[in-house]
């Protein structure tokens, strides 16, 4: 099922009662989510994705826009009539119910005649703990389950009413690191295995990097960019989606363009056929440097740092706008790991142009915008 978002607005109420203006959630969301993908909403705490999820599930309404699934338009259904499956961070399962207890309960609440038999119940309780590989575990109640046990429980419980679409807000924000990761995977395999429209609420961007087919990166409640993961992190619109992806972070360096060159302090350091002198923030991706003797960027090494199949150099710029950078390069290319300084020869294609006022992005040479 295609989820269909038209201009949709969410203002609440301002706190501050000397503030007349409401407070906008989310603003103007226009975007359709297609059938069988799974999509991650993605942005830093308070950027309104959570609202959005809410709005998408009937558990908000909207202050102006409308929602549609495929041709419907559910902008003023109540939740329970929209046919969404809901996992929060939260598991919310009932501690005194076994696993199977509380995957049938949706079930059970279900009245009239689409009201299943008690043994088509049992089938599809099974099923759904299957699905998520817990079927061991249904005699068990909560208590008696680690974090992630507890997680598929509630993803059990929200396939069991077989939704149009499945809605997951931050479900692995209470798990550990390992836990994270294998969760992850299973969401992505499950998804995949019913091909149910999924959203995907999370302010990790590695995690919703690595199982999204799509990604919508949000600030104060307004959507900055969408598309595929890899596509949007090579390309952002601006320099708060670059900062926002991608880890260890871009570097930003205070930069300026003159005669179709970049300098990054005294140093020119890239040819930026096309862009207009001026002021400017370049924006480097860790893998974007190349250690060189002839490079023509300069820096002080701090340290290098040494991971498996990777290595990390830790520099510093006087233009850097942290105290430090980072470049990741291929183990064995520094030759020599206690030098005081570094010289880099910077990748064109990941090295990014910023206004400095606005954070729009600059487009040089072979770039242009989408």
């Amino acid at each position: 099922m295609n989820i269909t978002l038209k201009n949709l607005t969410k203002k609440f109420p301002n706190r501050n009662r000397k503030i007349k203006e409401d407070v906008v959630a989310v603003s103007n969301f226009t975007f359709e989510i297609p059938d069988g993908k799974l999509v991650g909403l993605l942005g830093p705490s308070g950027c309104g994705k959570s609202t959005t999820l809410n709005l998408i599930s009937g558990l908000e309404t909207p202050t102006s826009g409308s929602i549609f699934f495929g041709d419907t338009d559910v902008t003023s259904l109540p939740p329970e009539k929209r046919g969404v499956g809901l996992v929060f961070q939260n598991y919310a399962l009932y501690p005194h119910l076994t696993v199977l207890q509380n995957i049938l309960f949706p079930l059970q609440n279900i009245k009239g005649k689409d009201r299943p038999t008690k043994e088509e119940m049992n089938a599809r309780a099974l099923e759904a703990a299957r699905l998520v590989q817990i079927e061991e575990l249904t005699d068990r109640r909560p208590s008696e389950l680690s974090g992630g046990q507890q997680q598929r429980v509630a993803i059990a419980r929200a396939l069991v009413k077989m939704p149009g679409v499945l809605l997951l807000d931050e479900p692995l924000s209470n798990l550990d690191a390992r836990l994270r990761l294998q969760t992850r995977e299973e969401i992505r395999r499950i998804q995949r295995e019913t091909g149910i429209t999924t959203v995907f609420v999370t302010h990790d961007q590695e995690e919703a990097m690595s199982i999204s087919d799509l990604i919508i990166v949000m600030k104060d409640g307004v959507v900055n960019q969408t598309g595929k993961p890899q596509n949007v992190y090579d390309d952002p619109v601006n320099l708060f989606v670059a900062k926002f992806l991608g880890t260890p972070p871009i570097n930003v360096f205070d930069g300026e363009v003159k005669g179709e060159k970049l300098y990054i302090g005294e140093d020119e350091v890239l040819d930026v056929k096309g862009a207009r002198d001026g002021k400017v923030k370049a924006a480097v991706r860790p893998e974007g440097f190349i250690p060189a003797e002839d490079g023509k960027l300069s820096c002080g090494m701090e340290r290098v740092e040494v991971m498996g199949r990777d290595t990390s150099i830790v520099f510093k710029n006087a233009s850097l706008n942290t105290d430090v950078g980072r470049a990741i390069v291929e183990s064995g290319v520094v030759k020599d790991p206690d030098a005081r300084s570094v010289r880099f020869t910077l990748k064109p294609n990941k090295t990014h142009l910023f206004d400095p006022e606005s954070g729009a992005r600059i487009y040089y040479g072979d770039t242009k915008a989408e």
